[in-house]
């Protein structure tokens, strides 16, 4: 059998992210893998899937615009199909003839002859316009928000949520740095691997451990090998921040550990500290994926054949348990809760999931966000530390959770996260930090550090 077109595995893509609710990185993977496609054509399906995902709201008002029609009086299938075309010919510059070809094409394939008319003349009236002036026509008569709402390629809401905690004349950079896919960076984890380990690689902007490369993460062997992997710098930074706050001697904990990135760096910043990390997490496949992340500190790697190189002197230990109900009989000295959140502030690494998200999700995690930290604060040495984290810079997620916890604690001192992070520029917000792709490049990571009486 032939491999199918590009477009034929967006479509499928596209159709179990609209339909089944399936993550685009993950469908789209599973997709390629057996699709069979030469690297040209699967590096097309990639732009097709990750950009309309990303646009798919401004998209749908096109539709909306150019049909005459809304959108849920068009059949699901036909929706995507059009979303596909709108994204060829607005966010990817195809030629008008092949763009709208190949959408009826594929109409034709999929849902049958009789949707080809109705394609074609949608796919005709989108080309009319730029991506440039359809947005301009779907934003007049908007009020600020909503006008950059539009122009950004937002829910009203996120701007909303963002124009919160951001000064106005900073919105449509943060908007615009969603909308660029990041550059994989690399970590290298502690006592294992170090920047020489890596081809062709430098060094990030900021964290000691961070690393960008040539290729894809998996070309590296030190990737292959777990001495290093793939983590955000926003991630690295919080970690680094909570290992250089001073605290006890102590083990370390990581209550909310999976899938691994956090806790695998910390039990070797743990492991340079003299003790070591229980990494906690309460979904069984995801403490699976820590295990594994871990495991690395369990074995013996080597630098060349035939040189044996030690791992780390302590092991890193990990649990299946909720961190709302403590399943470990002892005190920290330091402590990770990176709760569960909406993951806004990751919105350029998850292209779908800017639309999918409600209001609703974020208030909805606003106990279980308390409790994670109560916990952990209950769980600390007199002295410790604990960073709350979240990859969101809703003030809902982040510092009105704080300040309702420690209005129930008032013995508890909130240190001066950013002293924590010295080298990284206009990071601070109070006293917490809050990280930005439009700033320091890396995903909107949120941190605010609790010293325990």
């Amino acid at each position: 059998m032939s491999a199918p077109s590009p477009r034929r595995v967006a479509f499928d893509v596209l159709r179990q992210v609209t339909g089944d609710d399936a993550y685009a990185n993950l469908a789209l993977a599973k997709r390629l893998a057996t699709a069979g496609l030469d690297p040209r054509d699967a590096a097309l399906a990639t732009e097709l899937v990750s950009g309309t995902c990303r646009l798919m709201g401004t998209y749908d008002r096109v539709i909306e615009g150019a049909s005459g029609r809304a959108l849920g009086s068009l059949q699901p299938a036909v929706v995507d199909l059009l979303r596909l075309g709108c994204h060829q010919l607005l966010g990817m510059r195809v030629k008008k003839y092949a763009a709208v070809g190949s959408t009826v094409d594929l109409a034709r394939a999929t849902v049958g002859q009789r949707v080809t008319g109705l394609v074609n003349a949608v796919m005709r009236k989108v080309s009319a316009r730029t991506l440039e002036e359809w947005t301009e026509l779907i934003a007049a008569g908007e009020d600020e928000i909503g006008a950059l709402a539009v122009r950004g390629h937002h829910p009203r809401w996120i701007v909303a949520a963002y124009a919160d905690v951001l000064p106005r004349e900073e919105l449509a950079d943060a908007l615009a740095a969603n909308n660029v896919a990041p550059r994989p960076t690399l970590v290298l984890r502690p006592g294992l691997a170090q920047l020489a380990d890596l081809e062709e690689a430098e060094p990030t902007r900021y964290s000691p451990f961070g690393a960008t490369a040539q290729g894809t993460p998996a070309d590296q062997p030190a990737v292959r090998d777990g001495r290093a992997g793939v983590q955000d710098e926003g991630s690295q930074l919080v970690a680094w921040a909570l290992a250089r706050t001073p605290a006890p001697d102590g083990p370390w904990l990581d209550t909310c550990a999976g899938p691994g990135g956090k806790a695998a760096l910390l039990a070797g910043l743990a492991n340079e500290a003299g003790t070591w990390l229980l990494a906690s997490e309460a979904q069984e496949h995801r403490a699976r994926l820590v295990q594994q992340a871990l495991s690395v500190y369990d074995r013996s790697l080597s630098r060349t054949p035939g040189a044996e190189r030690p791992g780390p002197r302590r092991k890193a230990v990990t649990i299946t348990a909720d961190g709302t109900t403590p399943a470990w009989g002892r005190a920290f000295s330091r402590i990770m809760v990176d709760v569960p959140c909406s993951g806004l502030g990751a919105l350029r690494r998850r292209p779908e999931s800017r639309w999918r998200r409600r209001p609703d999700d974020v208030t909805a995690l606003g106990d279980l966000q308390r409790a994670l930290l109560r916990t952990a604060l209950d769980s600390t040495v007199p002295g410790g530390v604990v960073a709350y984290v979240t990859c969101s810079p809703h003030r809902a997620e982040t510092v009105e959770v704080v300040d309702d916890v420690l209005a129930e604690r008032p013995n508890v001192t909130r240190l001066r996260a950013a002293d924590a992070l010295p080298e990284v520029p206009d990071c601070a917000v109070g006293d917490d930090v809050q990280l930005w792709p439009q700033r320091h490049g890396t995903d909107a990571m949120y941190l605010a550090l609790l010293r325990v009486p």
